[in-house]
């Protein structure tokens, strides 16, 4: 199986940010600013946020985020749920979006290709960055006790070029000793598809994150009971919200300043879905809390390249 991340046409994904257009979701549009204006460039946030859930489940919760930001910039924040990870790199990319937040693999490569810089991320009850772990899981009564016993088997993937649905999955198959041709691995387009395919027998086994386990758990979809984790792995640092590198330092510095001043019932909604209970407010975040999955990429031998 050929490394795919994110082998989005540079067509094809530029459509799909043209045609976030028609789905904008605006919080209020004060008009009247310029490109450089330090804090309501052009008269608009827009933020951008991969589909890590269903988007009808992500706008409504990164809504509440854009009200209360828009309130404090006294500035419009434009809500885009974008198709991908590719799209929203681009976007970032091609100046359509002022905010955009990645998973931490997605940050890698809008980091390479767009310059995105973290400026916050999601912090825990005590203000510290918030985690989350990339999980195997089974049936219950299967009888793959471990990766090694997934040779000749299915297991499902996530999407293409994610951090706990593809990256580190494949990186503990490649450190069990397997190669490509020893399993299945099947990308199914998200963590809620992984999840459903093992449920519904589909596959031997499934990718399954901390973050997407809560989110089943809570609304009743699946029952861990039920099913069995057979690796996990290391922490990971939670989703960076960026910001292009080449803005205006005084805007990174207010926009740095509003994230944070959000309070933690603001962002309750989205925090769960990212498994952080009870959030905290947003804490600042630099590129060195993610060196560890820039040597991830390195090691799957992902380039940007990958994703034009």
């Amino acid at each position: 199986m050929k490394n795919r991340f994110l082998r989005t046409t540079a067509v094809a994904a530029l459509a799909t940010v043209t045609a976030l257009a028609s789905v904008l979701t605006t919080a209020c549009a004060p008009g009247g600013r310029g490109p450089d204006d330090p804090v309501c460039p052009n008269g608009r946030i827009a933020f951008g946020i991969e589909p890590y859930e269903a988007p009808d489940k992500l706008e409504p919760a990164y809504q509440v985020i854009a009200e209360d930001l828009s309130e404090t910039l006294d500035c419009g924040v434009e809500v885009q749920i974008v198709e991908d990870y590719s799209a929203e790199v681009l976007a970032m990319r091609n100046g359509s979006l002022n905010l955009g937040q990645f998973g931490p693999l997605g940050y890698v490569f809008a980091d390479r290709i767009a310059q995105a810089e973290p400026i916050v991320s999601f912090g825990d009850a005590e203000g510290n960055l918030s985690t989350y772990t990339a999980g195997i899981w089974v049936q219950k009564d299967s009888p793959v006790r471990t990766i090694d016993d997934l040779r000749g088997r299915q297991l499902a993937l996530g999407g293409v070029g994610s951090t706990s649905g593809d990256a580190l999955p494949r990186m503990a198959v490649s450190e069990a000793g397997l190669t490509e041709d020893d399993l299945t691995m099947d990308y199914t387009g998200g963590h809620p598809e992984a999840l459903l395919s093992l449920k519904n027998g589909a596959v031997d086994a499934a990718q399954i994150n901390s973050q997407t386990l809560a989110s089943a758990t809570a609304e009743g979809t699946f029952n861990p009971d039920d099913f069995r984790q057979i690796w996990t792995s290391d922490p990971i640092p939670n989703d960076p919200i960026t910001i292009p590198g080449d803005a205006n330092p005084e805007l990174k510095e207010n926009l740095r300043e509003a994230l944070t001043s959000l309070s933690p019932e603001t962002i309750t909604e989205v925090a769960a879905f990212l498994d952080v209970d009870p959030p905290g407010p947003l804490v600042p975040v630099t590129k060195d809390d993610y060196r560890s999955l820039f040597h991830l990429a390195d090691e799957l031998g992902m380039t940007p390249e990958d994703v034009e």
